[in-house]
């Protein structure tokens, strides 16, 4: 059993905001699947976002990304997205690219570490759709 109280819901909630602001600002949110994207959407998020599994290789990513203004990593944190971090920040930090990974750090600050998988977004879902009940 996983407790979520009330004020990390509300923190949770501020964070997507925040994302939302971000993207109609023209940032671009890099994910590694769909099961992301999904999660990412059932809290709210409803701005662009870029997969690691629609590109073979990351070279084509980076290329694809190297004209955005920001790019906001939010890859897994597991040792392969940290790995995934680390290469694409390096690769796109290289060419230039203005390269945030704030919301990544925010987002375990947040959760108190229960999220390492942004998929694993979805257990909040219902709270942040209006459930009042604090405790799965």
């Amino acid at each position: 059993m996983t407790y979520i109280d009330q004020h990390e819901v509300q923190l949770l909630q501020k964070f997507i905001n925040m994302l939302n602001e971000e993207s109609e600002n023209g940032a671009i949110v890099v994910v590694e699947g769909k099961r992301d994207v999904n999660a990412l959407i059932s809290v709210g998020f409803k701005g662009n976002i870029v997969t690691l599994n629609n590109f073979r290789g990351m070279n084509r990513l980076v290329d694809s990304l190297w004209e955005k203004s920001k790019i906001i990593l939010m890859l897994d944190m597991d040792r392969k997205g940290k790995y995934l971090t680390h290469k694409i920040l390096m690769l796109l930090q290289y060419k230039g690219n203005n390269i945030n990974i704030f919301y990544k750090k925010t987002l375990a600050m947040i959760t108190k570490g229960k999220i390492r998988h942004i998929e694993d977004l979805t257990i909040y879902n219902k709270y942040i759709t209006g459930f009042n009940k604090f405790d799965l």
